[in-house]
């Protein structure tokens, strides 16, 4: 890694979190195709999927600065971090395990913070460095029966602001991607337990519940959200930090 405070030369390198499937995976293989080197973590990494895969549960707080380490080790730098690990959990608030909170506030909002920590000198050496976290529309706005993902959604925006004034004199630029509803497995097993908590029948919660703030009524395919975290990752998106970039179906202009 450069100490110098010039870039360093040679392939940049980037580290995605859950990149063994969904949004995480497309991400993965689009910024390999894009010439870089992946460390793409997940807590079961896909050994046949694309970049160099690597197991960590990132609810664990050294695991993150493990992570960081691990791409450093391996590629001598790391320029790109696109923390994207995340989990559901659809319940009334009377009947919300304190423990599914925790988990969830510890990987979509703590794993965040700790991987920027972390990976802040080298993405300064970098000197075009980028933080991209994968947020969501529900960094946004609200649906009930989500109190944690929400809150951790909406939590990780006041980080990625306040990470892109911290890292503005070293060309970092922080970004939250905030896409509406994406065609994952999170998504696919949030059905069930939304027909559970809305008392629908499964057949109906895609268009009734999931597409319903929609104003177009489809899902965004993971390789879009892929495309646009590669664009942020790139000269084009130098310009873009502190805010959220929202692909959302129209569903922020109700």
């Amino acid at each position: 890694m450069s100490t110098s405070g010039e870039a360093p030369l040679g392939r940049r390198a980037a580290l995605v979190t859950g990149a063994a499937s969904g949004i995480g995976r497309s991400v993965a293989r689009h910024l390999v195709d894009e010439g870089m080197d992946v460390l793409a973590v997940d807590l079961e990494p896909d050994p046949h999927g694309p970049g160099v895969p690597h197991k960590a549960d990132l609810t664990d707080p050294s695991a993150n600065e493990g992570c960081v380490s691990a791409a450093l080790e391996q590629f001598g730098r790391l320029d790109v971090v696109v923390p994207n690990a995340g989990v559901q959990y659809v319940a009334p608030i009377e009947e919300f395990p304190l423990e599914r909170w925790q988990t969830i506030l510890a990987l979509l909002l703590t794993s965040p913070f700790q991987l920027a920590k972390s990976a802040w000198p080298a993405l300064r050496s970098s000197r075009s460095g980028r933080l991209i976290v994968i947020a969501s529309v529900h960094g946004l706005v609200a649906s009930p029966f989500k109190a944690a993902y929400v809150s951790a959604k909406h939590g990780v925006l006041g980080l990625v602001k306040t990470l892109a004034l911290e890292g503005a004199e070293d060309d970092i630029s922080v970004t939250a991607v905030c896409p509406a509803y994406v065609r994952t497995p999170l998504v696919e097993k949030q059905i069930s337990d939304q027909a559970r908590a809305h008392g629908l029948a499964e057949e109906r919660v895609l268009e009734e519940v999931i597409l319903a703030p929609h104003a177009v009524k489809r899902l965004i395919e993971p390789s879009e959200v892929a495309r646009l975290v590669g664009f942020l990752a790139g000269p084009g998106g130098a310009a873009f930090t502190g805010a959220p970039v929202t692909m959302d179906q129209g569903w922020t202009a109700r």
